[in-house]
């Protein structure tokens, strides 16, 4: 039975558990069981018989089903003054030009554009309702672009004849003009216009009044001189044998008064020869570009900003455009808030795609098998096991290190199981083997298989200054040392199942955070890992005597491994190729083509790592892959045995990048006992979508699926299909929102993602991956140097959140901040805002308080010598947020950065507001502003280079006016 209040149902008779009608009952909580069918839209209330389903604010119906109410319908027009926007549960006013919004979201403001570069105004601004006027002082008048004022001559026809052409008389009101019967007036009441249309007839009486109006009017214009009103010039004069002669600047026409100077509109002509955007100004034009291009020294050029070539654009790959870029992550990441890259969390999604155990690494995950199970090549699948585990593997890895060519040296072959990840620049990671690290952890107490074996692990770092990382060709060996170095010579013989060797560059030197290192330093890290058998241990030598003889030798391997490294005489035979670990920086001839790195190979005078499908062939000098092996990552420098590889040639043809290409395998929708044909369909109620499996997943809850060979859970017949941000629980058979920290942006699915590395979502029931935010307060804090940055930055900021940052400069030194451009939602009443101040006290000196989005950068010095800085967000809109740099420079400077940042020219031009948002000016910007004197180590073409000329003068008509008294 269902009981109807307005806008929300309350249902009855379900979800309770009764003994008889007067005995008491358990309440069941069919909200937080998903046992509700409320609209997506609206809200789930509990209640002590059943539950009641109402309608979110900003929506109407009977909660089963809940439309948007469209505010901006009604006659009050949302209760916004101007315009009323309507968007899904809400609505947004907004104002005309001229007007802003008011801190109620409803009413609108009038903007004082007077407040701001008086608006302009080159005399007197004046605020109107929705604009403004430009006035100008008595004696002068409004010229024609409304904004400057010329000089209003008190003129008389006795002086300039009145700025009259032909003849002038003064009355009451000025001067009037009037022209021969030949002429006709033209439209600035003071020129004239020879007749086309008539010809005047010449009588005795007119002709002698004209010729003695030509008289008087030669007479005046001999009187004019530049010494009296300029000669009735707008701008420049000269005295000449025939009376003044006015001219104008560049940038302007002189009119046909010969008087008047009017402004040259030049971006009507060819656009001003600006590539992108041309705007006019008095006497001149300024030339702008798109969002992405930057203006070259020519000023009217636009050319691609390399966002890729600056600091901290991408955290991992990034892939440049014209006027943008792409940033990408690495195989096992995800990329979130545009630019960031966290460790996804494959288990999320199907398990991973594992029959049993799915275990998230970062940037990876790995399938793993209970007690008595052993992976499946396909290492998702578990087998079972028949017979006893095997004890201990055969080794993959030898290290032999001895005396040969003029000093110690070591080498380090991998066998088998090599990878090669090139990780970030500047780093390598090489594996060799299988570690035992995972199957110790799933089968420590469980199987007794595993008893008899007892793993060491160990591992060296050491440093190589000056160094470089990367995995290079050896070439200059002594001779005999090709291909390895004789074993018999060897004074360290060691044999592993695995190692791990990593090459890293680091600036700091370790255990002492935040210490610069002087030189540049390559840290190499190399990992061993080595079984014992405990069926090995001798009377004469128990168990706990060879470990300890086995750690020895260890420790006399690492040592000869250390020395031989710091010797540069250290180097990998991986696939048969000899390469040396890190090397110094080459200093190779000009015309000297340096070789490529592991996996690599030429192309043109370039190096491309192998495809996958190859890998680089040392021997052959070339990527390819055989028959019988595959391989799906670029840039390795081995390929996988294909499964069933007894009969290569019976496989796909070369090249196979994924082991699907192997041939055989059992299709999505398809099994069988080993994963190759001959494969079964996926019963009904099973689906499958991966190849080479030995099984397929159940639909779970008895669901059937519509057909044979299913290949995703959307092919289960499903009682309800649920929408993003909703998962299929087929336990209660209902859609559950997704919690906090997942997402799903595809209908019918029965699995939500997990957000990717630190980040979350806001709330629960999200729909997509730009939901997913880092919380975690951006930015570093140096003495000299620093920036802040909210969360999540360049994507979204979260709600309520909050970050604190102290800027604390080293003495005798003060804190310039710049602000590119910030971005705040003004409609949420200032419930995001950032502050400067001294302290965290609300009664300190504040530096700087916003609350709104502004895209126009600003440069300020802060009132106090520390700074307590304080971000704040609500639960309402969010926005992208900011990134503020900031320096610290020499207080003695003060007067010189506060007249640098205060001057209104810093900001006019919108070349000179790009700077303060061009990340690698900035550099050079904070540069001479932190250390002045530092601008004359710029070379005129450098700074011709970077700044408009503009910007250079102005700089340095300001830091030589300081400078000269040190001089």
């Amino acid at each position: 039975m269902r009981l109807e209040e307005g806008g929300s149902q309350i249902m009855k008779g379900s979800g309770h558990h009764t003994r008889s009608l007067l005995c008491s009952f358990a309440d069941v909580d069919e909200c937080a069981q998903g046992l509700d069918d409320c609209h997506t839209n609206a809200i789930c209330q509990n209640t002590l018989t059943s539950y009641k389903c109402s309608c979110k604010p900003g929506y109407q119906g009977e909660g089963r089903q809940c439309e948007d109410i469209d505010e901006c319908e009604n006659e009050l027009n949302g209760g916004c003054v101007h315009d009323c926007l309507n968007i899904p549960g809400n609505y947004r006013c907004t104002c005309f030009d001229g007007f802003m919004l008011a801190h109620d979201g409803h009413n609108c403001l009038d903007v004082d554009e007077c407040l701001e570069n008086n608006g302009g105004c080159q005399h007197t601004c004046v605020n109107v309702m929705g604009s403004y006027e430009c006035r100008c002082k008595e004696g002068f008048f409004l010229s024609d672009n409304q904004h400057t004022c010329i000089h209003r001559l008190e003129v008389t026809c006795n002086h300039g004849n009145g700025g009259c052409q032909h003849s002038c008389e003064d009355t009451a009101d000025g001067p009037e003009c009037s022209c021969h019967p030949q002429y006709k007036m033209h439209a600035d009441g003071r020129s004239c216009l020879e007749r086309e249309d008539a010809v005047p007839e010449v009588t005795e009486s007119n002709a002698t009044s004209v010729v003695d109006g030509d008289k008087r009017v030669k007479r005046r214009l001999l009187m004019e001189t530049c010494a009296v009103n300029n000669g009735g010039c707008d701008r420049t004069c000269k005295d000449t044998s025939t009376g003044v002669h006015c001219s104008c600047p560049v940038g302007f026409t002189l009119q046909l008064d010969g008087k008047t100077c009017k402004d040259i509109d030049e971006c009507q002509t060819h656009n001003g020869g600006c590539d992108h955007f041309c705007k006019n100004t008095v006497g001149s034009f300024d030339c702008s570009c798109k969002k992405g291009f930057k203006l070259l020294t020519d000023e009217k050029s636009c050319q691609d900003v390399d966002e890729c070539s600056l600091d901290r654009t991408c955290d991992h790959s990034c892939i440049n455009h014209p006027g943008t870029f792409t940033c990408t992550c690495n195989k096992g990441y995800t990329l979130y808030g545009f630019t960031h890259c966290g460790d996804t969390n494959e288990c999320s999604v199907n398990n991973g795609g594992c029959q049993q155990v799915c275990v998230n690494t970062v940037g990876s995950y790995e399938c793993r098998c209970h007690s008595a199970y052993k992976l499946h090549w396909n290492k998702k699948d578990c087998v079972e096991v028949k017979g006893v585990l095997p004890t201990s593997m055969s080794p993959h890895v030898s290290l032999h290190c001895g005396k040969s060519g003029g000093g110690d040296r070591c080498f380090l072959r991998c066998h088998s199981g090599i990878h090669l990840s090139s990780g970030l620049q500047e780093t390598y990671s090489v594996t060799c083997g299988s570690s035992s690290t995972l199957r110790s952890k799933q089968q420590k107490s469980n199987d007794s298989a595993f008893g008899d074996v007892t793993t060491i692990r160990t591992s060296v770092t050491f440093k190589v200054n000056e160094g470089k990382c990367s995995l290079k060709k050896a070439e200059l060996f002594p001779e005999g040392l090709r291909p390895a170095l004789p074993e018999k010579h060897s004074s360290v013989k060691e044999s592993f199942r695995y190692a791990n060797l990593t090459c890293s560059f680091s600036k700091q030197v370790p255990g002492a955070p935040g210490r610069p290192s002087t030189t540049k330093e390559m840290f190499i890290t190399v990992e061993f890992e080595l079984e014992i058998n405990q069926k090995e241990v001798t009377a004469s030598c128990d168990l706990s005597c060879t470990i300890k003889r086995t750690e020895k030798r260890l420790r006399k391997a690492i040592r000869a491994l250390r020395k031989a490294a710091n010797r540069e005489h250290f180097h990998l035979q991986l696939s048969g190729m000899e390469l040396e670990g890190a090397n110094k920086s080459p200093r190779t001839s000009e015309h000297q083509l340096e070789s490529c790195g592991v996996g690599q190979s030429h192309a043109g005078n370039q190096c491309v790592s192998c495809r996958a499908g190859t890998y680089y062939d040392g021997v052959q000098e070339r990527c390819m892959c055989p028959n019988g092996t595959f391989q799906n990552e670029e840039g390795q420098i081995t390929c996988e045995p294909c499964p069933r590889s007894e009969n290569p040639g019976a496989l796909k043809t070369p090249e196979a990048w994924n082991v699907s290409e192997c041939g055989g395998l059992c299709q999505p929708g398809e099994y069988s006992a080993d994963g190759f044909a001959p494969c079964q369909l996926c019963a009904l109620g099973t689906f499958q979508p991966e190849a080479g499996r030995t099984s397929c997943f159940p639909c779970g809850g008895g669901l059937p699926t519509k057909h044979l060979g299913a290949t995703s859970f959307q092919d289960c017949e499903t009682r309800v299909q649920c929408s993003p941000g909703h998962f299929y629980n087929t336990t209660t058979h209902r859609c559950i929102r997704c919690p906090a920290g997942t997402y799903q942006p595809e209908f019918g699915k029965n699995n939500c993602v997990s957000c990717p590395g630190n980040t979350t979502t806001d709330f629960d029931g999200s729909t997509n991956i730009t939901q997913c935010k880092d919380r975690r307060c951006g930015g570093e804090l140096g003495d000299f140097t620093g920036y802040i940055e909210s969360p999540n930055y360049p994507g979204n900021y979260p709600a309520n959140t909050e970050c604190t940052w102290t800027i604390n400069p080293p003495p005798k030194r003060r804190i310039l901040i710049v602000v590119p451009e910030i971005f705040l939602p003004i409609e949420d009443d200032c419930g995001d805002y950032l502050v400067m101040r001294k302290t965290s006290s609300s009664n300190s000196v504040t530096t700087y308080e916003t609350c709104q989005t502004y895209e126009r950068p600003i440069a300020f010095t802060s009132r106090s010598k520390k700074l307590w800085i304080q971000f704040k967000s609500n639960e309402g809109n969010s926005a992208r947020g900011f990134q503020v740099p900031y320096v610290t420079y020499d207080e003695d400077y003060q007067e010189l950065i506060e007249d640098i940042v205060r001057d209104g020219r810093l900001y006019a031009s919108e070349n000179h507001q790009e700077i303060l948002k061009d990340k690698k000016l900035i550099k050079a910007l904070f540069d001479v502003l932190a250390h002045p004197q530092n601008y004359f180590k710029y070379t005129a073409q450098e700074s011709r280079e970077m700044f408009p000329r503009s910007f250079i003068r102005l700089l340095r008509s300001k830091v030589s006016r300081f400078l000269r008294p040190y001089k």
